[in-house]
């Protein structure tokens, strides 16, 4: 039983030096980058970058895009932003300096929302009450009829202008009238004899009549 406990501890004073050797046998750098849009080359601000190698640590770009933190050759790395797609890539395994610059490249997310409609009516009672006292709008056999009512037709007769075929017809009759009148001569009644004649004739009348009463 002694040696068994023993062995327990011998095993753990030995994991936690052997686990000091293999991180400080992994290489460390410093990875730096910039991530911008990759349609307008716009920098992407407050970008989440999560080590997802390193227990998921996360460090966050600044508002002009750029981000450093301390990395080892190898490690995948997560960038999220809201409205942009997840982009997963590693650091390259091979890097011969201590530092690694990258050039970040978002897609941006396009989500299609569906169509919220906004209705005035907080609750069901003051949609009750309006829908009561709505009015309805006519339907096309009252719109119609109302078309062709006489108080509708005597109102476009008298603002409507007139067409080309009632212009046509008055002056097609204007000149059937003209037509038929042309061979009509009105005379001068100061030239017609009969009429000096009984003018004449009134005349002497009343003189007669005025002789008699004197």
């Amino acid at each position: 039983m002694m040696k068994y406990s023993l062995t327990i501890i011998l095993l753990l004073f030995i994991a936690p030096v052997f686990a000091q050797q293999t991180t400080g046998d992994k290489k460390l750098i410093q990875f730096s980058g910039i991530i911008t849009d990759v349609d307008s080359n716009n920098v992407v601000p407050y970008v989440t970058v999560t080590n997802l190698t390193n227990k998921s640590q996360r460090y966050g770009a600044n508002y002009k895009g750029f981000f450093s933190f301390i990395a080892h050759p190898g490690d995948t790395i997560l960038y999220t932003a809201v409205g942009y797609r997840d982009l997963l890539l590693p650091i390259p395994a091979e890097i011969n300096d201590t530092k690694y610059t990258a050039m970040i490249k978002l897609k941006a997310d396009i989500i299609n929302l569906p169509t919220v409609r906004v209705y005035p009516w907080a609750t069901v009672e003051e949609f009750t009450r309006d829908f009561m006292a709505m009015k309805i709008a006519d339907d096309d056999y009252a719109i119609a009829l109302k078309n062709l009512s006489q108080e509708s037709i005597s109102g476009m007769i008298q603002t409507l202008s007139r067409d080309g075929g009632e212009i046509q017809s008055i002056n097609y009759r204007l000149n059937h009238d003209k037509a038929l009148n042309k061979n009509m001569v009105q005379t001068n009644p100061l030239l017609n004899p009969f009429a000096w004649g009984k003018l004449m004739q009134s005349i002497f009348k009343g003189d007669k009549s005025k002789n008699s009463d004197n």
